[in-house]
């Protein structure tokens, strides 16, 4: 059995056994060991055809064919066992965050006798669908979980065994309601202290490592009902982390959050930096560098500052962020519904001030999610004059800043030395690459 598990799936395994089921995680490569005796296969997936933002903007862009998550995903259920165990029975259920992507594709489901597709927070709807498979039961095709399954904090399981990363979620749902995103339909809950403290003791007792990254979609408003952080409770959070851990990482962070309270960034990164940790990350969505369409699909990211200081939001808040070693990794957006070559220049002219701050900005391609899963897919061919300087923008910044993230993350002694000389020569390579192909 793994060490490390994805953390969605350990959710899922913890309420199974929760409620007297014969739940066990394992990986692709040992799933022959178990199937046998299985009934029921549930399947945990992040991308099955590639058509999330990230992979389906570098395959756009690169013309690299159908994304190695696809054709794995599909090897999966092509293997000999799990054929021979569907032939016998078996039934199979798949869900995880990218399981809105087979809504496009229910063929691929019948060629492949998926039987049911979870879409939601599974925590309580799996009890229902996993026992209607064990009775024998047909299965919907989609099992889209209602509003009033939708678990409260007491009702989500602590995991039982490790997740990837050491990742642990302390919170879920979102104040700020961007059209874009599927995880503003969730209502706001915030773990206490004593749920997460549960989690990382389990992380914490795997021996092989002494990390964790804390999972919400702003980390920084943890504990708040708004978008004013509330300091004491973050802090708190950061301690109790930095107790557990040598190296604390936040999965996502909004700019404004960071802007509307420097001290708080500040008295973070007092908590969490020391001898054996000298910067922290975290993934901001900047989007866009234009109000006019911030105010049309992303209206409450700016607060609790007015949408029209968007800009001056974002660069305030990079250099808190840089001041106290918090490292952004920017999301953009090209192609959003409505997008105009003004809202485009206004985004390079964004990108332009931000070339000093340490940082990564990764261009991705609008794909309909959240309320806007009625707008078209932003394709390669679209790209206007515009969009392809803003891409080569992007890719320069990255490029800049690349080694220094390289030394960054393998600054200790000897080993470090050695394990960053490959990743320098993979940045080297693409460098050529860019230069060959004019980007550059």
């Amino acid at each position: 059995m793994p060490v490390e598990a994805p953390y969605g799936l350990r959710k899922i395994e913890a309420k199974l056994l929760d409620e007297g089921f014969g739940a066990l995680t394992t990986t692709p490569n040992h799933l022959k060991d178990y199937i046998r005796e299985a009934d029921v296969l549930c399947l945990h997936t992040m991308d099955p055809f590639g058509w999330g933002p990230s992979s389906s903007t570098f395959t756009k862009v690169l013309k690299t064919g159908k994304p190695f998550v696809a054709r794995y995903f599909e090897r999966l259920l092509d293997r000999k066992e799990v054929v021979r165990a569907k032939e016998r029975g078996l039934k199979i259920i798949v869900g995880g965050p990218g399981a809105w992507q087979f809504r496009y594709d229910t063929e691929f489901l019948e060629r492949h006798d998926i039987d049911s597709v979870m879409i939601g927070e599974g925590d309580l709807a799996v009890i229902d669908l996993a026992r209607r498979a064990l009775d024998g039961e047909e299965l919907p095709q989609f099992y889209d979980v209602k509003k009033e399954d939708i678990p409260t904090v007491e009702e989500i399981p602590e995991i039982k065994n490790p997740s990837i990363n050491g990742l642990i979620e302390v919170g879920r749902g979102c104040v700020r309601h961007c059209k874009f995103c599927e995880v503003a339909k969730r209502p706001l809950r915030w773990y206490p202290l004593e749920k997460i403290e549960k989690e990382m003791k389990v992380n914490a007792r795997r021996g092989n490592a002494k990390n964790v990254i804390l999972h919400a979609e702003d980390v920084p408003l943890y504990g708040s009902k708004n978008t004013i952080p509330a300091r004491e409770k973050v802090l708190d959070l950061m301690k109790l982390a930095k107790r557990y851990n040598d190296d604390v990482a936040w999965s996502h962070a909004s700019i404004a959050a960071v802007a509307a309270d420097p001290k708080l960034i500040e008295e973070c990164s007092e908590v969490i930096l020391d001898e054996k940790q000298s910067w922290w990350g975290a993934e901001v969505g900047i989007e866009t560098g234009s109000p006019r369409l911030m105010k049309e699909t992303m209206a409450g990211k700016a607060h609790p500052f007015d949408i029209e200081e968007w800009p001056e939001i974002v660069k305030t808040g990079m250099g808190i962020a840089n001041d106290n070693n918090l490292v952004p990794a920017c999301t953009l957006i090209v192609g959003l519904p409505g997008e105009e070559e003004d809202d485009v220049i206004k985004t390079i002219e964004l990108v332009e001030d931000l070339k000093d701050y340490k940082s990564l900005i990764v261009p991705l391609f609008f794909v309909p999610l959240g309320q806007l899963t009625k707008e078209d897919w932003f394709e390669a061919e679209e790209v206007t004059e515009l969009q392809r300087e803003l891409l080569i923008m992007c890719l320069k910044h990255g490029l800049r800043w690349s080694r220094a993230f390289v030394d960054d993350y393998y600054e200790e002694g000897m080993r470090g030395k050695l394990l960053s000389f490959p990743m320098k020569y993979f940045i080297r390579a693409i460098k050529r690459r860019a230069k060959k192909e004019g980007f550059i």
